[in-house]
């Protein structure tokens, strides 16, 4: 979907995704991730976009989404209380339709009870709820138990309301004890189920819950004995040791502090290490105080046991001895199991053979590592016993009568698939019975796609999916299979040798594709490639675990017990004879393991093909158990390890991609520029011009022309895309049209998304070519009108300066005249006003004497020039003082003037009048402007040049 359009996907990355939100957008209907309730809703069906989906529900708090027929369950891992209240129970229990509202597991539980009410075959119903260890398997099987103990015990009467209520309760206790005798911490979960469980629920004609049954598979023995590094022992261990009390511990020699060889990490405190729940669970099953302590009991002479260790011996015709400091672990551990010491030793260290047709009986002191296997297998027959016992107390305590319930609802909680670094025995029955649910689920899937298919009108040959049945054949196939030559081996009673066993299982299954072999690997082993992945098996200690041998004698020892409990798991009754003595007379084969567990196997898958199945997955995000964490590369490991990316693959087989054929019209009708323009005749559904418009009530009329002829353009869009040289194979994926939706695969919605993606680019380039032809035009016409505006701008700037010194010029020669009118005005005042003075007094001044008149008349002629000289600006050639010079003065005429003065005869009286008027006009020179337009003004001016 990312090389749409010919772009690679590393080379432009925002371009990638801008497309993939875009197809999104248009293949989700603009659906939020985190709204959509069912994965097959998320168009296309990768696992990419199941991932995405997953994670952006996970971030929004929301755990449960629908997957097809199965529900996904994200665990939360914090509490969610709100989500499990029996009020939300009854809403969904009342609600007409729950599959309407929110995904939930109480979703599951209304649909399968609804189904038993229904009476529709089968009535019987089964959930399987599967998942890794800490995905939260065993809190959803209790989260159901509780529906179902809710929502069908509502009897009439009071009596038959207190019996609903004394079963409800019993089947809720039957958890507590299961977990604390059956589960573990691990690496990847604290409470980890170590044995799967089918938990029958029986209801009756009126389909109220009136018992239940358990059957259990495949438990994990060998963890009393061994486990691994940073992992516990089962629960009940270490509730004992924490939870006694004083009394207790003194008569199980339990003191504080102590320590035990397996009860590693006991100074881990988890929620699951509560030991009165444990003890009060008991007692409402019926399990009274003196049993439990007997119970408890006996698990501590297990704890002793356990630190039981032997010294090698030197000879070995003689027996190895317990260390010093073992010796008051066995003197404990008999006391506790109501042994004898030297009978438990004996039996321990000294192998008893029968041999012969008379049984003849032989002694042979064991060596050091048989005595480890020794203790060790009575350690693991004594808890096996006692779990299987507890089972059969809880059924008794639980089960109805055969004739009170006609049907019932199977919770089967399984361990899920499982692949380590060194894989054994366990792993290998694990897988296979992932392998055959799997089976088993696409099974059932598949029946579910057809229906869906149906609905639509298409037809179910076309998808084709992966089958594991060449897997399953090669576990279990008959002639010749894994399982066969393992009990082969167990058969023939000899010892077994890893490298042997793995040469025989390769040439014996060379054919087979699913197996392999790594070359690189030290240890003898084989690969097996299941359905979720390749996983290798180590042959060494597989014959070994496959016979689980009980030494007969072991078995005698505890039957001497004198410790009640014991008694009851191991009866002594002469008239059965041990399974050594039966294969030893008739030859007959050994029942293995294998064989025990295939045959559970095949009880389980026969009881959920009679019934209606329904799935659970449950998902862990993250390995550390850290909240709002979601990583993606675990959440993939385990969808694949539950089956869920197989469904996604049967998805892709068909058609993932279902597009509305409204949503599809209006997304690729534009594709119909690609044909040639041959269909715009008369008998067109639509004319050439353009497409037809929608309307309400034309719609359902149009879509259907329009959507054949989009079809039709697939030829033209194989051969656009196909090269010259395939041409001739080019030919249109395959496409198919429903009732109300379009089915396609990947390939098709590229080559159509490559299509419109041409079609977009053409339009893209008629708009950028119109659009850039448009922008031509706009900057020339900008540019001519900036080319005016700037010459006008200029000439109107000149202008204004212009105009500025014409006005400057102006006010100079206003004050220039004013100024010489003044002083001409002022001159002639002067002037005037002396000479009347003088002729006023000249006749009278007889008595005057003549150097006096000359003074005077001196003073008279030279007092203007000091009154020039005084108010003039001009500097000291100004025409203005030369004037009153020569006026004052009385210089030669000769020198040059333009200015006529007159002068007063020195035999006057005195100076009359002084005239200096300039001659002549002042005028103002302007060059003209080379500017074209400099005589134009952008607005107008009361001036004018002169």
């Amino acid at each position: 979907l990312f090389q749409v359009n010919g772009h690679n996907p590393g080379s432009d990355g925002q371009a990638r995704e801008s497309l993939r939100e875009d197809l999104q957008k248009f293949l989700g209907g603009e659906v939020l991730l985190h709204q959509l309730d069912d994965l097959t809703k998320v168009n296309p069906v990768t696992l990419e976009t199941v991932l995405r989906c997953l994670q952006a529900r996970y971030m929004a708090d929301t755990f449960y989404t629908n997957a097809g027929c199965t529900l996904v369950a994200l665990n939360p891992f914090k509490p969610v209380l709100h989500l499990y209240s029996p009020e939300l129970m009854r809403e969904y229990h009342a609600a007409p339709q729950p599959q309407k509202l929110k995904p939930h597991v109480f979703t599951v539980g209304e649909q399968t009870y609804r189904n038993v009410k229904s009476l529709i075959e089968p009535v019987n119903q089964s959930i399987v709820v599967s998942g890794e260890s800490g995905a939260g398997k065993t809190w959803t099987s209790r989260c159901l138990m509780k529906f179902y103990a809710v929502v069908a015990t509502s009897p009439a009467s009071w009596e038959s309301h207190k019996i609903a209520e004394r079963i409800e309760q019993r089947i809720l206790n039957s958890n507590p004890v299961m977990e604390a005798f059956g589960n573990a911490c691990t690496l990847r979960n604290n409470n980890s189920s170590r044995f799967g469980k089918f938990i029958q629920l029986q209801l009756n004609r009126t389909q109220q819950m009136v018992g239940a049954a358990v059957q259990t598979y495949l438990l994990e023995k060998t963890r009393v004995v061994c486990q691994a590094f940073s992992e516990r022992n089962f629960h009940i261990f270490y509730q004992i040791c924490k939870g006694a009390s004083e009394d207790e511990r003194l008569q199980w020699h339990l003191p504080e502090g102590a320590a035990f060889s397996w009860l590693p990490n006991p100074e881990k405190s988890l929620e699951e290490d509560c030991f009165e729940v444990t003890r009060e669970a008991m007692l409402h099953l019926g399990i009274d105080t003196p049993t439990q302590n007997n119970i408890f009991k006996v698990l501590a002479g297990l704890l002793h046991l356990g630190n039981i260790q032997f010294a090698p011996s030197e000879d070995e015709a003689q027996p190895c001895q317990p260390m010093d400091d073992a010796k008051c672990s066995v003197r404990m551990a008999a006391s506790l199991l109501g042994l004898q010491e030297d009978v438990l030793l004996k039996t321990v260290l000294i192998r008893t053979i029968r041999a012969g047709r008379q049984q003849q009986v032989f002694r042979k002191p064991c060596p050091r590592a048989e005595c480890d296997t020794r203790r060790d297998c009575l350690a693991k027959l004594i808890y096996a016993r006692l779990f299987d016992w507890l089972v059969s107390v809880i059924n008794s305590s639980i089960c109805a009568d055969t004739n009170s319930w006609t049907a019932f609802i199977g919770l089967l909680d399984v361990y899920g698939f499982e692949s380590f670094p060194d894989n054994s025995l366990e792993q290998l029955c694990i897988n296979y019975a992932n392998e055959k649910l799997q089976q088993h689920f696409v099974a059932h899937y598949l029946r579910a796609q057809q229906e869906e298919y149906a609905a639509e009108d298409l037809e179910w040959s076309f998808i084709s999916y992966q089958d594991n049945q060449p897997c399953l054949d090669l576990i279990e196939g008959s002639p010749i299979s894994i399982c066969s030559l393992i009990n082969e081996e167990c058969r023939l009673n000899r010892p077994s040798s890893a490298a042997q066993l793995q040469t025989r299982i390769e040439t014996a299954l060379a054919g087979s594709p699913c197996l392999g072999h790594n070359k690189l690997s030290r240890e003898p082993s084989f690969i097996v490639v299941h359905y979720a992945g390749p996983v290798r098996y180590l042959t060494g200690g597989l014959v070994e675990k496959n016979k689980d041998p009980i030494p007969p004698e072991l078995t005698g020892l505890l039957q001497q017990s004198q410790d009640p409990l014991l008694l009851g798991l191991f009866p002594t009754n002469p008239k059965e004879k041990t399974q050594e003595e039966l294969s030893g007379q008739s030859r007959a084969p050994v029942l293995t393991v294998v064989s025990k567990f295939k045959a559970s196997l095949e009880q389980l898958l026969h009881v959920l093909h009679s019934t209606t199945p329904h799935y659970i997955r449950c998902i862990k995000p993250n390995s550390q158990g850290q909240v709002q964490t979601f990583v993606q590369e675990e959440v993939l490991s385990q969808l694949e390890a539950c089956g869920l990316v197989e469904t996604i693959h049967i998805s892709a087989a068909g058609f993932p991609i279902r597009v509305s054929h409204q949503n599809f019209v209006e997304r690729y009708k534009l594709l119909r520029r690609l044909r040639p323009h041959t269909s715009s005749g008369p008998h067109s559904p639509y004319p050439a011009k353009g497409l037809p418009e929608w309307c309400p009530h034309a719609k359902e009329a149009t879509l259907e022309p329009l959507l054949q002829d989009i079809l039709h353009t697939l030829p033209f869009l194989t051969q656009t895309k196909a090269t010259p040289g395939d041409l001739a194979e080019a030919m249109p994926t395959p496409v198919h049209c429903g009732r109300t939706k379009v089915f396609m695969t990947d390939s098709m919605l590229e080559l159509l998304e490559c299509g419109r993606a041409q079609v977009l680019e053409q339009c893209a380039r008629c708009i950028q070519s119109g659009w850039r032809r448009h922008r031509q035009r706009k900057q020339e016409r900008q540019r001519r009108a900036a080319v005016l505006i700037q010459a006008a701008i200029r000439s109107w700037l000149t202008r204004k300066r212009i105009q500025r010194l014409h006005a400057a010029a102006t006010v100079i020669k206003r004050m220039w005249q004013k100024w010489r009118i003044r002083m001409a005005c002022l001159a002639a005042e002067e002037l005037d006003d002396v000479e009347e003075k003088h002729l006023s007094q000249a006749p009278g001044s007889l008595s005057t004497s003549p150097l006096q008149t000359r003074l005077l008349e001196a003073v008279i002629r030279l007092w203007p020039l000091g009154l020039v000289l005084t108010n003039t600006t001009m500097g000291v050639g100004s025409f203005q003082r030369k004037l009153v010079v020569w006026a004052c003065l009385q210089l030669p005429r000769g020198s040059p003037s333009n200015y006529t003065v007159q002068i007063a005869q020195q035999d006057q009286a005195g100076v009359t009048s002084i005239r200096a008027m300039p001659q002549g006009s002042i005028k103002f020179h302007c060059k003209k402007s080379p500017l074209r337009y400099a005589d134009i003004c952008p607005e107008p001016s009361p001036y004018s040049l002169g």
